[in-house]
């Protein structure tokens, strides 16, 4: 069994691997990307909720609806500041994998370094056993017969 050949498994592997990082990444950004539009939808609706409380003020209203706008106002913070604590996992998270993967990348280009190697000297030893023969044939005498 040649060199190239014992590789192939481990080439295989390596690029399994590799492209199943690479799924799971892909499955990190887009989590990224849902918790940081559920923390924008949040941020909307609080600046849409002060907006409302800004005219309903200006209209006048009681200390106890003020109260209860504050109340909801100081919730909807609370849970902005959690939102952003999830995003700022989540990308924690992404990242890590991010570095797994392209750790996963470098040893597939680095097998494929090899494999690239191996079959050029592999090549090269097969050329020069085909130049060796036909030297070889070149070199003999046919024989004639009379």
């Amino acid at each position: 069994m040649t060199r190239i050949k014992r590789l192939q498994p481990v080439q295989d592997l390596a690029e399994s691997a590799e492209k199943r990082l690479a799924q799971s990444l892909a499955a990190f950004e887009r989590r990224v990307s849902e918790a940081e539009g559920k923390l924008q939808e949040l941020a909307r609706y609080r600046a849409e909720y002060e907006q409302q409380l800004t005219q309903r003020a200006e209209g006048g209203m009681s200390v106890m609806a003020l109260r209860d706008y504050q109340a909801f106002i100081a919730r909807l913070n609370e849970a902005m500041r959690q939102q952003q604590a999830v995003v700022q996992r989540v990308r924690a998270e992404r990242d890590a994998e991010r570095l797994k993967w392209q750790d996963a990348a470098r040893r597939v280009k680095a097998i494929e370094h090899v494999f690239t190697k191996w079959q050029n000297e592999e090549r090269y030893l097969a050329d020069r056993r085909e130049q060796r023969d036909t030297d070889e044939r070149g070199q003999r005498k046919p024989k004639v017969e009379y």
